[in-house]
């Protein structure tokens, strides 16, 4: 059973060019996929990289390790909270360089029990849509700033996954978003719903902000604390359902590979603005054009000014 298709020979050590100047933030760097993004994009020499998390242990030990292997990249950790807008725009407004070149939204949890953030959403789709929306519609200004800089090559990479393919009819329940369960009484549709948000949103911004490259990235089903932290019932599910689609659950060093390569490994010739890619740099519109929901232009503007009427009132 192959473990990656696509672009299976990329290596972020060699295929991912000098960042030389460019700013990067990255979101849930503290563990997992953000870990492995900031490290491996630190050996590039970038000029600063910022990351987000809630653990200054953690972040302090990132980046005591990468200061030892390179103490020219500048690092800031901006500790904040996800189930709180407020701390979300209050910490990314800490953000204090004139650009910002790769935007990489990673965060994100899965399968944890209904709840509401401290803003009253339910929080798969609160941490992880409402709190990357917030950052892009901080950074917007800057993002789009940079992007007419001689020689500019600005990106945001989303990560959602194949689990948006579990959202509710319509996309979105805006109408009971506002409660524990958003209306969806298994987690895999609440989380469905988020990740069709991750998806879709990343799609919008690349029609409105052409020069920005905007893209979704599905990383594969990898060995991290959102697969690792699971009930019995839900692994021996993900074990069952990729069997059958003959899906390999990757390491975090294979699972990083794609978020990696559209944000720093692929030219920008290579890539298509709006596009959704699974891995490694596979283009998979067409799973989009299959979904209803997803291609839906109307649906898709939809979220984009009810989202920013809700990040403009917090």
């Amino acid at each position: 059973m192959p473990r990656l298709t696509g672009i299976a020979n990329f290596n972020p050590e060699k295929d991912i060019p000098s960042l030389s100047d460019k700013v990067i933030l990255v979101t849930g760097g503290t563990a997992g996929l953000g870990k492995q993004s900031i490290q491996a994009l630190a050996k590039h020499d970038p000029r600063h990289i910022y990351f987000t998390g809630r653990n200054q242990g953690a972040a302090d030990a990132i980046m005591n390790d990468i200061k030892a292997e390179n103490s020219d990249v500048g690092l800031t950790f901006l500790e904040m909270d996800f189930s709180s807008l407020e701390s979300v725009r209050a910490s990314i407004n800490q953000f204090a360089h004139d650009r910002l070149d790769i935007l990489m939204c990673n965060a994100g949890v899965m399968a944890v029990p209904p709840a509401v953030s401290k803003d009253g959403f339910e929080i798969h789709f609160a941490i992880n849509h409402l709190a990357h929306a917030m950052i892009i519609h901080e950074l917007l200004p800057v993002l789009t700033r940079t992007a007419e800089m001689p020689n500019s090559d600005v990106r945001v990479v989303c990560l959602t996954s194949e689990g948006w393919k579990g959202h509710p009819s319509g996309g979105i329940l805006y109408d009971k978003v506002r409660t524990e369960k958003g209306g969806m009484p298994l987690w895999l549709s609440r989380y469905g719903q988020s990740k069709f948000a991750n998806l879709v949103f990343a799609a919008e911004l690349g029609r409105r902000c052409p020069k920005l490259m905007a893209v979704s990235v599905h990383p594969g089903v990898v060995k991290t604390d959102l697969v690792n932290t699971l009930s019995f019932t839900d692994t021996a599910f993900l074990h069952i359902a990729n069997l059958i689609l003959g899906v390999s659950i990757l390491t975090p060093e294979e699972g990083v590979l794609n978020q990696l390569w559209a944000a720093a490994g692929a030219s920008r010739n290579d890539l298509v603005n709006g596009a959704y890619y699974k891995p490694v740099g596979v283009l998979s519109n067409s799973d989009i054009n299959k979904d209803k929901a997803a291609k839906d232009k109307e649906l898709t503007s939809k979220l984009w000014a009810w989202t920013n009427e809700i990040l403009e009132n917090i």
